[in-house]
């Protein structure tokens, strides 16, 4: 038995609210859009930001010394 039909099974007032559920009224709309546009516009500003601060590292590493290694 799967858990969705144990808990249709369950709980009857489930039954009632699933019947209900219409999926063509369910969407992310306008708001759901620009929310994700900013998120990705975010992102890339930040990816932008970390390659410029990642190319101006000058990073040279020293010798390793030998005193006292043999």
């Amino acid at each position: 038995m799967s858990p969705t039909t144990l808990a249709l099974t369950q709980a009857p007032g489930l039954v009632d609210l699933a019947k209900e559920f219409d999926e063509n009224k369910v969407t992310p709309g306008v708001l759901g859009f620009l929310v994700f546009a900013v998120l990705g516009l975010a992102v890339w500003m930040l990816m932008k930001s970390l390659n410029r601060h990642i190319g101006r590292v000058d990073f040279e590493e020293s010798p390793a010394s030998d005193t006292g290694r043999s």
